[in-house]
């Protein structure tokens, strides 16, 4: 098979230009969503709470197709009661988003913590090996910003999702924006 075959008809340059412009594009778009996230985060926060409804539904739908594919009466039941949860939550999460966006920011607090614990447990063990005092202070950092959340939630429910998505969008952004560049300049060397 020749390469214009397999490449449909560019050339190796011609497709790393064309990543190159993409991947420019999409960053442009990743640090726009991010900067209105950041400027909105209750609206962001929102948005995520009703996605993860949408998800919990397709979830419910997909573990009540399961189970009816084998497995016996025992799987037909407990994947039957697995779909009503995932199903009914999903309902809950879009019909009561304020409500799905405060147990998410909790659920994000407490996983943010326990993050912490660990980083700190990492750092104990690995506290010989050069660059580990990084994993104590990502410890400290996480176990600060999980408190600074679990502390004042529920009124960090208002920000915290919707501003941790929005620096991830924008972390996103700059990321593929410097990949584009990367990828324009090995085309024009």
């Amino acid at each position: 098979m020749s390469a214009m075959q397999s490449t449909g008809g560019f050339s190796g340059p011609e497709i790393v230009a064309k990543a190159g412009r993409w991947l420019t594009l999409l960053g442009i778009v990743f640090v726009i969503l991010g900067v209105l996230a950041i400027a909105e985060p209750a609206v962001a926060g929102l948005a995520v709470a009703i996605f993860v409804g949408w998800f919990l539904i397709f979830g419910g739908i997909a573990h009540a197709i399961g189970a009816f594919s084998g497995g016996g009466a025992g799987r037909v039941v407990w994947q039957a009661i697995v779909a009503v949860f995932y199903f009914f939550g999903g309902v809950y999460f879009l019909t009561h988003p304020l409500l799905a966006l405060g147990t998410l920011t909790l659920f994000l607090a407490a996983i943010l913590v326990v993050e912490a614990v660990v980083e700190f447990a990492a750092y104990f063990a690995t506290r010989e090996v050069p660059g580990a005092g990084w994993r104590l202070v990502n410890a400290i950092v996480t176990l600060l910003l999980g408190g600074m959340i679990w502390s004042n939630w529920p009124s960090s429910s208002v920000w915290a999702i919707g501003t941790i998505v929005g620096v991830n969008l924008l972390m996103t952004g700059f990321s593929r924006l410097m990949l584009g560049t990367a990828a324009r300049r090995l085309t024009a060397v």
